[in-house]
């Protein structure tokens, strides 16, 4: 009987700590796919916003950013980003960091124009009739 007491005692530990690093481990991949997600929604709603009038700054989309992860992190509390803005693209850089660990992620969303290739498309057509009808 004490000869499974002696050998409990040495398991017991790394049992512990096979449990606890696997929490660990899925707090980590959870924060990461928090971070990352909020950072390509804050690109794809950058890239959107750029084809309107006023389109978007980089402080507008940071607090986007912030609202997307807020409160739902667990190990990496103090995520930020970094966030640059160009004719062609939006790019979200997210860093987060805590209890010595840390992660970043890029995400980037390319700034389309659908509807000006639309109505170049409807142009081509109009001419492509036009030039029949006159024959």
């Amino acid at each position: 009987m004490r000869g499974y007491i002696v050998e409990m005692a040495f398991l017991m530990p790394i049992i512990l700590l096979i449990i606890m690093s696997s929490i660990f481990g899925a707090f980590y991949f959870h924060d990461k796919n928090i971070i990352s997600g909020a950072a390509y929604e804050t690109a794809a709603v950058g890239s959107s916003k750029m084809r309107e009038k006023e389109g978007a700054g980089a402080d507008e989309l940071d607090i986007l950013f912030q609202e997307r992860v807020g409160g739902k992190c667990i190990l990496f509390t103090g995520a930020d980003a970094s966030i640059s803005i160009s004719d062609d693209v939006v790019e979200v850089e997210a860093q987060g960091s805590g209890r010595g660990m840390k992660v970043s992620v890029l995400r980037r969303a390319a700034v389309t124009k659908p509807e000006k290739t639309i109505r170049d498309i409807r142009r081509i057509k109009e001419l492509g009739n036009g030039a029949e009808n006159n024959y």
